[in-house]
């Protein structure tokens, strides 16, 4: 039992570390690779890892899923893939990392909205202090050491508020209507069914703006594997393994600390972090927890 506990907090660890540091890691590929190269290449190469174990699995799931699979994969696995990069063009790597906390808050936001699920008082109040921890961060936020103008800090601190949105709607559909599936047997169906269009993608962006045996795409490569490979297909193979061996709550703990990673990478690259910062992030967690609280009881 001791030892279980070791690999679930090792895991948890590993988690923390990994997803956390992909903000700074996305950062880096967009100085290097268009935006939209990245997105495509982090999903056609976490695809490509995956797609033998979706080619296994598809026959072993039910068709009338499919229609929710693959909108489930849109919002969760391949539109936020490009909103992160374009983003991170002008948006520090720290600010994207504490943003991306907001996911339980439109857990509990949609739910009420659209899947009529009941929450309680304080994960109401927990989805209102995270919003305000949220617009702290935005007003402050911060580029290559120079501030943002009001526009240009909600324009696209906005597109990671959006992926937050689609996370948020993706983890809702999956406990709705594909909670039966096995979690490995849904993930590599998902990335194995957008593995197409990423590479359609790829194929467009060469023939607009060639970047295969650039210099720049040689630079930029490794931090985009590093995406696709370990922060997408390896990560989520643990995250439900670590799901299977304890339970949700304890998995999701990671939400608090993603952040601090994301935070601690953008320190090293010579991010300017505010006090602002850290308050908007403390006030974002806090609001997190008032809405996980419920659960861990």
């Amino acid at each position: 039992m001791k030892n279980n506990n070791w690999i679930k907090w090792g895991i948890l660890a590993i988690l923390a570390l990994v997803w956390g540091t992909s903000f700074i890691l996305i950062k880096r590929s967009v100085h290097f690779i268009n935006p939209y190269t990245v997105g495509a290449l982090r999903v056609f190469l976490a695809g490509i890892f995956l797609i033998p174990f979706g080619i296994y699995h598809l026959k072993k799931i039910p068709k009338k899923t499919y229609k929710w699979i693959l909108l489930t994969g849109l919002l969760g696995n391949f539109i936020p893939m490009f909103l992160f990069p374009l983003a991170e063009e002008k948006l520090s790597s720290s600010v994207s990392g504490i943003l991306n906390s907001l996911v339980p808050v439109f857990v509990i936001v949609i739910g009420i909205l659209f899947f009529h699920t009941k929450s309680t008082k304080r994960q109401i109040a927990g989805a209102i202090i995270g919003f305000t921890g949220a617009l702290l961060l935005i007003l402050s936020s911060q580029i290559d050491s120079t501030t943002l103008s009001l526009e240009d800090s909600f324009l696209y601190a906005s597109l990671i508020v959006l992926a937050t949105i689609m996370y948020a709607c993706s983890a809702l559909i999956i406990k709705k209507y594909l909670s039966e599936i096995p979690s490995f047997q849904l993930s590599s169906v998902l990335f194995g069914i957008y593995t197409i269009p990423s590479f359609l993608i790829l194929v467009f962006m060469q023939y607009k703006e060639p970047f295969l045996g650039t210099e720049n795409f040689e630079s930029g490569i490794v931090y985009v594997v590093l995406l696709g490979v370990l922060g997408t297909a390896l990560a989520n193979m643990l995250f439900y393994k670590l799901i299977q061996m304890s339970s949700t709550v304890f998995a999701s703990s990671v939400t608090y600390l993603m952040p601090i990673i994301a935070l601690f990478w953008g320190i090293l690259d010579g991010e300017r972090i505010g006090f602002q910062h850290v308050l908007g992030m403390l006030i974002i967690l806090f609001g997190v927890y008032l809405i996980k609280e419920k659960s861990s009881k």
